[in-house]
């Protein structure tokens, strides 16, 4: 990952279009994301298709996909882009240009380029804002690992493979299969 040295400010960061990309800011340090693969484009794809048709077939909220940042903290100034994110209706108001509070749920397709440290830091930033859910999803090993917050930290409640329905605390009646992920 690329990183800018000089630290940006909340104010800064408000003020500059361009930085509204694949970045996330950590302590004020931008830290740019590598372009996505056709694999991972694919995958992102197919999850924003069944997880939208859902959340829209309920009237359950909104749900994006990156770049879209969730504010973590103004000073130093942290954010982070998941991959996708799902915002129910009850938490409507941390709605604006950014997302300032914690999404229900988000999804993280990993790369060989994330470390485990890297991994570990945004779970620890949507613990911290209180993400209820976080899927972990893996091109490589064709799993999704899902998390859940318990005692302000996220922890697995379940691995997820072929042949697997992938299930959801933030949404109950949702059933994704996880051969239909990655194709």
């Amino acid at each position: 990952m690329s990183t800018q040295t000089q630290k940006l400010t909340y104010e800064e960061y408000l003020k500059t279009p361009e930085i509204k990309a694949r970045y996330d800011i950590v302590d004020g340090v931008m830290i740019m994301a590598p372009s996505p693969t056709l694999r991972h484009q694919t995958i992102l794809r197919q999850l924003f298709l069944l997880l939208n048709r859902f959340v829209a077939e309920h009237q359950l909220g909104e749900v994006w996909f990156a770049p879209l940042d969730i504010l973590v903290q103004r000073a130093p100034l942290r954010t982070r882009q998941p991959d996708l994110l799902f915002v129910s209706n009850e938490r409507s108001e941390i709605l604006g240009d950014i997302i300032e509070g914690a999404p229900d749920l988000v999804v993280e397709i990993l790369s060989p380029n994330n470390s485990r440290a890297d991994i570990q830091a945004k779970l620890g930033d949507y613990a911290g804002l209180g993400v209820r859910e976080c899927w972990l999803v893996s091109p490589e090993a064709r799993s999704v690992e899902v998390l859940g917050l318990s005692e302000g930290n996220l922890a697995r409640v379940a691995m997820y493979g072929s042949g697997d329905l992938v299930s959801s605390s933030v949404l109950p009646e949702l059933a994704v299969a996880v051969n239909e992920l990655f194709g």
